[in-house]
């Protein structure tokens, strides 16, 4: 899918950081960038540099592992996550990796975040890593919502208690809001997204999770999409994602 000019290309005296165009040219997602241009992994006319934010003007040849970077059509999907697959690319020993159900071979795409091997529902997927900091990233504070089913019913005093906050392992959790549906069953939605932070929520009132899906990103909602199928997004949807709720 086309986008502006402006945000696809480096046109010369349009200046860009190295840090962005390696992003936009869909090497990895923006963090992993920052790592690799500091490692030394990334070359601008055949020179390593190792500052994300050197400026380039357009006119240079950047290449990675051999091969010569550029920024061409950027690719967005969404996948409905099945329980039992992880979000990885690189683990080889890994027999369910949720990138596989994306069929669309010749890209390289990598997930949006993250959701665990034991969760289910919307994950983006892309090789736009501008895109990916967008959604991941704190500042830009974009609430991802979750459906999620306990093993015993949380009370309103509970409910408030995981909105106010609570301490786990150094690390402070909260929802930014939490709705219930049912005796057993929540719609959380969250803002920072820490490594399990539903789940450790959940269990600081020594409760379980029983089922945990992801239903929105954004704007963005998972709608009627099958579990293990995935769409490419429209314009629209992609803009949908990355709206502030």
């Amino acid at each position: 899918m086309k986008e502006n000019p402006d945000l696809n290309q480096n046109p010369v005296g349009k200046k860009l950081t190295l840090l962005k165009f390696v992003s936009r040219a869909g090497l990895a997602s923006r963090r992993t960038t920052f790592e690799l241009i500091k490692n030394g992994t990334v070359f601008v006319d055949g020179k390593p540099v190792t500052e994300p934010s050197f400026p380039l003007d357009g006119n240079e040849e950047v290449t990675a592992n051999g091969k010569k970077l550029q920024i061409n059509d950027r690719h967005y999907f969404m996948l409905n996550k099945p329980v039992g697959y992880i979000c990885t690319n690189d683990d080889p020993n890994a027999p369910l990796k949720a990138v596989d159900l994306i069929k669309m071979p010749g890209l390289r795409l990598f997930s949006v975040g993250r959701l665990d091997k034991d969760s289910e529902g919307l994950l983006l997927f892309t090789d736009d890593g501008d895109f990916s900091a967008k959604l991941t990233h704190p500042r830009y504070e974009i609430v991802k919502t979750y459906r999620v089913w306990t093993d015993k019913p949380l009370s309103k005093k509970m409910l408030d208690t995981l909105c106010a906050g609570i301490t786990d392992r150094g690390e402070r959790l909260s929802a930014l809001s939490i709705k219930s549906e049912s005796d057993l069953v929540y719609i959380f939605r969250m803002k920072e997204g820490k490594k399990r932070e539903i789940r450790r929520l959940i269990g600081s009132l020594n409760r379980k999770t029983a089922r945990l899906q992801r239903i929105a990103v954004g704007g963005l909602n998972l709608g009627d999409l099958q579990v293990g199928k995935f769409k490419a997004l429209s314009e629209r949807e992609i803009k949908l994602a990355l709206k502030e709720q």
